[in-house]
């Protein structure tokens, strides 16, 4: 909403970017002052003069405009299993005694990952089973397509339990929506299986993982063979070198300006925050130059390693003191901590965030990293100059990555874009300078 406001002549002029609501409701808000036209005054940002206010409610960078989405990032990220009905949802003792009861229930029977799950548990494992019918018909009678056996009725034990928990909350499911519909008829089945998903990551062995709604940034490596919960995100890339790069204090910036949040915690809009990400070149398989092949691989070869070092003792500390992702960062970013196993770990991410800028060839810049005061609070991290460089070079990328997908066909009439991709629509102010709301 502020980036049409602002592209159609509005100016903020005043803003505090977060603060508590003071109310009883738990959220954060915002607050802004706009005007149409120019404004000759100075430029207020959490009661501090700033250059200027961007729709982000930022100080503007060097590189200015929103990031488009890649070609090259597309069908490589996704949320997991909408099942809408908890009756599909086991606990691993129900779901071993009806494999102890017929062996064969255990093609219908997964464990279940979720958010809570990866940033919990000290291993990431699924805390619950679910049953899974996957798109199959109910049986022969009801296989209009005539797609064959298997068949939900094949399987008796789990079926009589979604028929009983689940079927009778989808029948209320009358709306006029084509979409409620279908899940009344279809009980049986998820509201929203994700076929794309499971079928991308049919011959991968893991992929990485991520909650939806997350106080950090926290990727970890899941098992395939499970099913994942909405609106978790699924990353299909099983290499150290992806994890040390998403891991990384350069994508945690590329993160926070980019996403929507709850309250302090950022919210992992795959469309937003992976879709639109210019990952390092160096990092790709194949070389557009043959003459730096050789260079490419070996840092291929160290991101490889660096990620591998930093990820196997990052589940040491968790297993060790059986703690998950969350409480082991909240660890991380406490500048009370002096555990060995904690500073080992600062230094590790040291190590893998300069190596993720020497994949850029960006080693000019000094990250710095100490304990800072951010938006989220207090973390350790990268310093504030070396953030504003790096979001300027990755939005750079963005636009420079996008231009040449763009002279290569690869955006149908060029207009798969990211963010603020809509036309631009007629200015909205009234004679007093004042915006109208519709």
């Amino acid at each position: 909403g502020l980036d049409q406001l602002i592209e159609n002549g509005g100016i903020i002029y005043r803003a505090v970017s977060s603060r508590p609501w003071p109310g009883t409701a738990s959220l954060e808000v915002a607050y802004i002052w706009l005007r149409q036209g120019e404004w000759q005054g100075e430029f207020i940002l959490d009661e501090k003069p700033v250059a200027g206010i961007t729709p982000y409610l930022t100080v503007p960078n060097k590189i200015q405009g929103n990031p488009y989405r890649l070609v090259a990032n597309q069908n490589k990220s996704f949320q997991g299993s909408n099942v809408l009905g908890m009756g599909f949802v086991l606990t691993p003792e129900e779901a071993a005694a009806l494999i102890a009861k017929n062996p064969c229930n255990q093609d219908v029977l997964f464990p279940y990952l979720n958010g809570e799950d990866l940033n919990t548990n000290p291993d990431q494992s699924p805390s619950r089973w679910v049953i899974n019918f996957f798109d199959w018909p109910l049986d022969a009678e009801h296989d209009d397509g005539k797609k064959g056996p298997p068949y939900a009725s094949d399987y008796p034990d789990c079926l009589k339990i979604v028929e009983e928990k689940v079927k009778p909350e989808r029948e209320k499911l009358t709306s006029e929506i084509s979409t409620q519909r279908r899940r009344a008829t279809l009980w049986w089945q998820y509201g929203q299986f994700a076929p794309a998903l499971y079928q991308t990551i049919a011959e991968c062995d893991r992929v990485l993982f991520h909650a939806f709604t997350s106080k950090y940034v926290c990727f970890a490596f899941a098992p395939t063979g499970i099913v994942y919960g909405a609106p978790h995100v699924v990353i299909a890339l099983s290499k150290y070198k992806d994890f040390a790069v998403l891991q990384s204090s350069i994508y945690d910036a590329w993160v926070f300006v980019n996403c929507s949040t709850h309250e302090t915690r950022l919210r992992y809009a795959p469309s937003d925050l992976f879709e639109t990400f210019p990952f390092p070149s160096t990092i790709n398989n194949s070389s557009k130059n043959p003459q730096n092949q050789p260079t490419n691989l070996n840092i291929q070869t160290k991101l490889e390693q660096i990620g591998e070092k930093y990820y196997t003792h990052r589940q040491n500390i968790m297993l060790t003191r059986q703690q998950g992702l969350t409480k082991t960062y909240n660890r991380f970013h406490d500048p009370q901590e002096t555990a060995t196993d904690i500073e080992i770990l600062q230094k590790l991410h040291q190590e893998m965030d300069n190596m993720v800028l020497a994949a850029y060839g960006w080693t000019d810049i000094d990250l710095n990293h100490n304990f800072y005061q951010t938006k989220q609070g207090l973390r350790y991290t990268i310093s504030e100059p070396a953030r504003r460089e790096i979001l300027d070079r990755l939005l750079q990328l963005n636009h420079q990555r996008y231009a040449e997908e763009v002279q290569q066909g690869l955006h149908e009439k060029g207009n798969k874009k990211g963010k603020n991709s809509s036309k631009k629509k007629p200015k909205i102010a009234d004679n007093n300078g004042q915006f109208n709301l519709f």
